[in-house]
């Protein structure tokens, strides 16, 4: 006859055993910021929406998914109530995206605005998780840039750096990104993630290519649409500080307390950009 006491035993180690694996697995939120196409000058007529393109978000142990979820949904709730009511939109399908939300006016107009976002970033970092964000600045050109080839070149260091971070913890994770409207690059970003993850520097702690969801269904997606609506104010400010000097104050409020939750985070900016005369000279050639 078996020993019951053993089988309790051995179901209680097993017990133990799954808890520890759900602590191993990070759902990784992603949206972009910046912008994919050409950028010359924030004076020039076509190109001149962003020197950065990159993509950012939230870093969370699946565990605690359920529970950061229903805090950003009550936290948004509350923070934009008026405009919620007055949408006749359903809450759990309203968003608010992030670049409309953080212009400098609402972040030096609005305390409750700045206090949510401290709150949201504490919360993240208390769940367990992490932030990141990863950028690529742009040479300051049109002919030969290549959106495909810089999107494909953010997702493959965004992974790498995701990658090496869960290797240090021993950890998996899995990608989830903002579909875009007409998406063309929707099958070449699982091609993307698939050859990193099955190529010569394969990358073993992503357990499947990425998902693409509606951003207006997930609320950790919105919340990766908000930190990007932040990442794209401060990298444009890193990189074009006197362009964009009415964004130090969005620097000033919030840029110490995203390194302290970021991780491997950062833009890879220009060796070298070019002087105002050559850059005028490329403002003059394109706009004629």
């Amino acid at each position: 006859m078996e020993n019951p006491v053993h089988q309790n035993k051995l179901f209680l180690s097993v017990g133990q055993v799954i808890s520890q694996v759900r602590l191993l697995l990070y759902i990784v939120y992603l949206d972009e910021f910046g912008h994919i196409g050409p950028y010359l000058s924030s004076t020039d007529k076509s190109h001149k929406t962003h020197p950065v393109f990159g993509l950012g978000g939230v870093v969370l142990p699946y565990t605690e998914v359920r529970k950061f979820s229903t805090y950003f949904y009550q936290l948004k709730n509350r923070l934009l109530d008026y405009e919620l009511k007055n949408s006749g939109i359903h809450p759990a399908k309203w968003e608010k995206k992030g670049a409309s939300l953080y212009t400098v006016t609402n972040v030096t107009k609005y305390r409750q605005l700045r206090q949510a976002t401290f709150r949201l970033l504490n919360k993240v970092k208390a769940s367990g998780g992490f932030i990141i964000y990863v950028g690529i600045e742009k040479e300051r050109r049109v002919d030969g840039h290549d959106s495909k080839r810089l999107y494909h070149s953010v997702l493959r260091e965004v992974i790498k750096c995701i990658d090496q971070e869960c290797e240090q913890r021993d950890a998996k994770f899995m990608l989830i990104l903002d579909q875009q409207e007409e998406n063309v690059l929707r099958g070449e970003i699982v091609e993307t993630a698939s050859v990193a993850m099955f190529g010569d520097d394969a990358r073993y702690r992503l357990i499947e290519p990425p998902v693409q969801v509606e951003s207006h269904l997930y609320q950790t997606v919105q919340c990766a649409d908000w930190l990007c609506g932040l990442f794209g104010r401060l990298a444009h400010y890193e990189c074009e500080p006197t362009v964009k000097a009415d964004y130090k104050a969005i620097h000033d409020y919030f840029d110490n307390c995203i390194h302290q939750v970021s991780t491997r985070s950062g833009i890879k900016k220009l060796k070298s950009r070019p002087t105002a005369h050559n850059l005028q000279k490329l403002v003059d050639k394109f706009s004629s």
